[in-house]
């Protein structure tokens, strides 16, 4: 079974669309959403609506939960103001969403089983590098594959017979490539490809600049950071 990961979208419906019409056309039958589909960009409405029609299993993120709490403790400046435009933009519906998400997700696809978070299984704004992954932060869990998001940055990596994967950034990458980042898993070989697309980086970041979020969040789309 081929599983499509992806995370951080930030509500970037320019990128989110591509990797979907990609992931329809190479055949994947299940994706799942490691947290903060929304923050950042201009579309959080728009990118809940994708992401609940086509994840079965999702997480919340530390700009989901602003976006219902309004509480932007920790973040810097820009985020705060993009946190603030989302909490007061979101719909009912997108609320009920995002409501409904919890820190983890634990599930079996293709003989597989899997665990998800936003940062780490132990907190859910610890941000976990590949070169930062220890047995220490995994103790205790049983499950072939781990799904973490949050730092923007895709890795995949081997911890003994667990499987770490973070599929990079659908809408705000963070390591010098601007193109849209997601990762497919195939369950039965466990083989976990990084994919890229670009998409109309320009577009996306015009909008964030119209709406009134700080344009230098516009700017890191263009430059991947």
């Amino acid at each position: 079974m081929r599983v499509a990961a992806v995370a951080d979208i930030h509500s970037n419906i320019h990128a989110l669309r591509v990797v979907l019409e990609e992931l329809s056309r190479s055949g994947v039958e299940m994706v799942v959403c490691a947290g903060d589909t929304v923050g950042y960009g201009a579309f959080p409405d728009e990118c809940c609506v994708e992401v609940k029609r086509i994840a079965p299993y999702a997480v919340r993120g530390n700009h989901d939960v602003s976006a219902l709490t309004g509480d932007t403790s920790g973040m810097n400046p820009y985020a705060a103001e993009s946190a603030l435009w989302t909490a007061g933009r979101i719909g009912e519906d997108t609320a009920g969403f995002l409501r409904g998400l919890g820190d983890r997700a634990s599930f079996t696809a293709g003989g597989a089983s899997f665990a998800m978070f936003h940062g780490s299984p132990r907190d859910p704004v610890e941000y976990v590098f590949e070169d930062g992954l220890t047995p220490a932060l995994v103790e205790g869990m049983a499950e072939d594959i781990l799904v973490l998001g949050h730092t923007h940055v895709p890795f995949v990596s081997r911890l003994g017979d667990l499987t770490v994967v973070n599929p990079g950034s659908v809408g705000q990458p963070r390591d010098g490539d601007p193109r849209a980042s997601f990762a497919v898993i195939d369950t039965s070989s466990m083989d976990v490809n990084i994919v890229r697309k670009a998409y109309d980086v320009d577009a996306a970041a015009e909008a964030i600049s119209r709406c009134g979020i700080p344009g230098i969040l516009g700017q890191r789309l263009r430059d991947g950071r």
